[in-house]
């Protein structure tokens, strides 16, 4: 039961960063420069998580180490969020929410099987098999079957 619902959040996360694709295009074309767009996109999501961070640590009685991760974790994260959004922004209006979401999940797993096969970072070793790399395929081939057919 608990898989199910560890799915279902993955879903909905997915949601939201659908829904999140339109919204920023329609504040990038208000703005008039996607890359602004991105920016209010991050600024006004990390004002929501400071508040839901303070009201974490009130609640669980700890606060972040802030002296314990290397400082490019510090950056890494965030500046590949912003090649994510902006690129985002960019390309749904052009190309469509439902083809950059498609383009945008491809390039997670065909990273994902790379990164699990690496052991990125500390990460279990996951061996690439068959079932894999068909997944990876058909994936890819109904991104493309999304933007151009």
């Amino acid at each position: 039961m608990a898989a199910f619902l560890w799915a279902l959040l993955g879903i909905a996360a997915g949601a939201c960063i659908a829904i999140q694709a339109p919204i920023n295009a329609l504040l990038g074309r208000g703005l008039g420069m996607p890359v602004a767009a991105a920016f209010v996109s991050f600024f006004s999501g990390a004002l929501v998580l400071a508040l839901v961070m303070f009201a974490t640590s009130a609640f669980e009685g700890r606060a972040p180490d802030w002296r314990g991760p290397d400082l490019w974790l510090y950056i890494a994260g965030g500046a590949l969020g912003t090649i994510y959004v902006t690129t985002a922004i960019f390309l749904t209006p052009r190309i469509g929410a439902a083809a950059v979401m498609a383009f945008a999940v491809s390039g997670q797993l065909l990273a994902g099987i790379l990164l699990d096969r690496m052991g990125f970072l500390g990460m279990a070793v996951r061996e690439v098999s068959m079932g894999r790399i068909a997944g990876a395929v058909l994936l890819v081939g109904g991104a493309l079957m999304i933007r151009f057919l």
